[in-house]
């Protein structure tokens, strides 16, 4: 007789202690006062009152982001781009990542999102789909996929000066 067969209250509360362990995996923690979890904003809700996942607050390195809808964001800072090691696996908002196609990874912008990029030092603009979370690399405010930085004309260099201009929902 197998040990499963043996004792079905000891299986039950093993899956019981799995489930609540994934659960709090997926439910954020915050300290009572004094935290840094982000409040001036609110997330955009989805039809039915329900706050879609890609525009929950959540935490990467300790640090906070709140994603947001802001059709007035434009900024300037420093692009990379991401391929190989991402390629094929999900985004964030659920999509396979693929490294040849014109996309991008946005640390709070909606998903997906359209935006303009320019690179300052060449003045070449291309529009790019965003559709993932990224890069939390200090100072950068755009990862570019490997078929977006080759269009754009910055895979050689690996990161770029850029602006980086919302158009609109993707």
């Amino acid at each position: 007789m197998t040990a499963s067969r043996r004792n079905p209250p000891l299986n039950a509360a093993a899956i019981l202690l799995a489930c609540a362990a994934l659960a709090a995996c997926a439910t954020p923690r915050y300290a009572a006062r004094g935290d840094d979890r982000p409040r001036a904003t609110r997330p955009a809700t989805a039809p039915g009152g329900r706050v879609p996942a890609t525009m929950r607050p959540y935490q990467v390195a300790g640090k906070w982001y709140t994603p947001r809808a802001d059709p007035d964001y434009d900024e300037k800072g420093i692009a990379s781009w991401y391929g190989e090691q991402f390629h094929n696996r999900n985004t964030a908002n659920g999509e396979v990542f693929d490294m040849d196609l014109v996309t991008a990874a946005h640390k709070t912008l909606p998903l997906p999102s359209i935006v303009e990029v320019t690179d300052l030092d060449t003045g070449k603009k291309i529009r790019v789909r965003v559709n993932d979370r990224g890069p939390f690399v200090d100072g950068r405010i755009i990862d570019l996929s490997k078929g977006a930085a080759k269009k754009l004309g910055t895979y050689q260099r690996g990161v770029a000066r850029v602006r980086v201009r919302y158009i609109g929902p993707g």
